[in-house]
């Protein structure tokens, strides 16, 4: 029988803080083959991250560790930390989430690829450039020898994670460690990702342990599984046997979060209360002191009607439009074009003018811990907006009210005194839910507030945000670029390439019978139109 490229035998990683240890992977024991893909799955604080990085031997001082670690018969745990630097980037190599915080932002990223390129291999000068130029065409970048002197913010996101996947493969390492790749990314740059692994994989025969919450991935990328919890792992096979018959209550639960179900549809007579015609916005991206300064047109004439009660789930790309689209909607962008909200022409009015109207048009971004004041109380965050359009109420009334909010989105209200860094990423979401409900709003932007979530997490989100909307007949503009909670959440879609309007209609028309290519792209890329 031949020995795994990777065995790891009860692991156990524990935290020692000041207050007593605390124990995040308990008793681990898995195997990684040469050329195959392991996932490692479960919710956020499952131990998945922790497993990885103790494999890197990277974990912080305050980590205890036992058990083993052995890499082609090595014990990681017990090599000189020399070796293990050897071993890093050459043998096995990481990708990581999000590739922004994990390049330098201050270097080209031709010169961050040259230097593992000169630490591992002692590669300089011209062979260096040709190696790297060489590894960026094999990850798809376009024009390599001009991006070679790019900075990774003149990067697309897509783009960036290729030019991670690059800086991982340069001394074509026999282990990947690829944790959450492709979160971030929108599905059709997903489904590139996933495909230039397994592509990469198949041409340098190397192994991948990939980590993930989503299980549509997992499902179509990994040739086993295996599913952890508070540290525990609760059950490994191979990935068609665990989805076809999960052993564990929590497999089966995992694999039922994936959203389903949809929206009732609005009443016919439901009157309108949003509606925009020809909406454009540009920015200047070249101001001139003499001549006309040249514009980008991010949105291109884009009719919108929203009724009371209806949710309109707005799909594409990044870079499609979305976002500056529903900030012109609310009149948090400039824009051209007419805009109605209930009976009032709010296109062009100002500051002062939009200030009575702007508690009923609310808010909820992708990003709640970004969004979040860190130097406030919840408490404190979520009675701002009281403070600003009713200053008329006591610190009493305002505290109540807060408290109102927090029962609402299903939050203890006596947590109201601690601060986000308290809380998980799916409470801090609902803190954010309760944010822009205080102000009892009629209609809430809602951009991209599951994606940053777990499947499991998300699916008491999508639910929370049904109840509301039947409690409070709330009307929602629900941004993403995840069609599975598009489908479950909205009345009608709307499709966006390019700042214009590619294809539109009811939820149920659109994902059944897609007209365009796009829109079926978009959906084979969502391993939800394999079919079409």
């Amino acid at each position: 029988m031949t020995t795994p490229l990777l065995e790891i035998d009860d692991l156990c990683v524990d935290f020692q803080l000041p207050d007593g240890d605390v124990p995040a992977v308990k008793n681990v024991s898995l195997r990684v083959k040469e050329g195959e893909t392991l996932a490692l799955v479960g919710e956020s604080g499952s131990g998945k991250s922790v497993t990885s990085t103790a494999i890197l031997r990277l974990l912080p001082e305050l980590a205890r560790v036992r058990g083993a670690i052995r890499f082609r018969g090595e014990d990681l745990l017990q090599v000189p930390s020399r070796r293990m630097r050897e071993l890093r980037g050459n043998q096995i190599a990481t990708v990581f989430q999000e590739p922004m915080t994990s390049l330098n932002p201050l270097h080209r990223i031709g010169d961050q690829i040259k230097e593992v390129l000169r630490l591992h291999r002692g590669l300089r000068g011209a062979k260096a450039r040709a190696k790297v130029i060489d590894l960026l065409d094999q990850v798809g970048i376009p024009e390599p020898q001009r991006r070679i002197t790019s900075y990774p913010h003149e990067l697309s996101g897509g783009q960036r994670q290729r030019v991670m996947i690059a800086m991982a493969l340069a001394c074509e390492p026999q282990l990947l460690i690829a944790d959450e790749p492709t979160t971030a990314l929108d599905v059709t740059v997903q489904a590139q990702i996933l495909t230039l692994l397994k592509d990469l994989q198949r041409r340098y025969g190397m192994a991948i342990l990939f980590i993930t919450h989503d299980l549509g991935i997992v499902r179509h990328f990994a040739d086993r599984v295996c599913v952890m919890r508070r540290g525990e792992l609760l059950e490994q096979g191979r990935t068609q046997d665990v989805f076809a018959s999960p052993k564990h209550d929590y497999t089966r639960a995992l694999i039922d979060a994936e959203p389903s179900g949809s929206k009732a549809p609005v009443a016919e007579n439901s009157p309108i209360l949003l509606e925009a015609s020809d909406l454009r916005v540009r920015f200047a991206i070249k101001r001139r002191l003499f001549g006309a300064n040249e514009y980008f047109e991010a949105v291109r004439g884009i009719d919108v009607t929203l009724k009371r009660g209806q949710t309109l789930g707005i799909v594409g790309e990044s870079g499609s439009g979305k976002s500056t689209l529903g900030r012109a909607l609310l009149r948090l962008l400039e824009s051209q074009g007419k805009i109605r909200f209930d009976d009032t022409d709010i296109g062009h009015l100002d500051a002062a003018a939009m200030r009575p109207i702007r508690k009923r048009m609310q808010v909820v971004f992708q990003d709640p811990f970004g969004s979040l004041s860190p130097r406030l109380t919840v408490g404190e965050i979520i009675g701002e907006g009281l403070r600003v359009h009713h200053p008329e109420y006591k610190r009493a009334e305002r505290d109540q009210r807060v408290q109102q909010a927090l029962e609402e989105v299903a939050l203890d209200p006596a947590m109201r005194q601690r601060y986000p860094h308290e809380f998980s990423g799916g409470q801090r979401q609902r803190i954010a839910i309760a944010r822009a409900l205080v102000l009892q709003p009629e209609f809430l932007l809602l951009d991209e507030p599951t994606s940053a979530l777990d499947r499991s997490v998300q699916a008491t989100v999508i639910e929370l945000l049904r109840e509301l909307q039947r409690r409070h007949s709330l009307t929602y503009l629900f941004i993403s670029h995840d069609l599975a909670v598009v489908r479950a959440l909205a009345d009608s879609v709307l499709v966006m390439k390019e700042g214009r309007v590619v294809e539109q209609g009811t939820t149920q028309e659109l994902f059944d019978h897609p007209r365009e290519a796009y829109t079926r792209e978009l959906m084979r890329a969502a391993f939800l139109g394999e079919a079409a």
